[in-house]
């Protein structure tokens, strides 16, 4: 094998050692109650860093759209819990915003 593939190589498998390390660890037991809590906040936390920057600065030349898919995809989460469709919709919404 090449140099290159040795480095590729080397590289997945320092990436993958400590993110399957967490789930090896705690399977199999119950984790506490205040680290429930906790991961049930992720996805908000989640949606508020991948996407308000971005979708803030996405469409300066029409804030009310960016407003508006920013809108529904924060309170569909808040009701829903969801992700995917927050995401799905909020795009939705500031296109339908934006051909108006």
């Amino acid at each position: 094998m090449s140099k290159i593939m040795w480095i590729i190589i080397g590289t997945m498998i320092v990436t993958y050692i400590p993110r399957v390390l967490p789930f090896i660890l705690i399977s199999g037991k119950p984790l506490p109650r205040k680290v429930v809590i906790f991961l049930e906040y992720i996805p908000y936390a989640a949606l508020g860093a991948l996407i308000l920057p971005g979708a803030i600065d996405a469409i300066p030349d029409n804030p009310l759209a960016a407003g508006c898919g920013l809108a529904f995809a924060g309170l569909y989460s808040y009701v829903k819990g969801g992700i995917i469709i927050s995401v799905m919709g909020g795009i939705a919404v500031t296109y339908v915003v934006l051909l108006f």
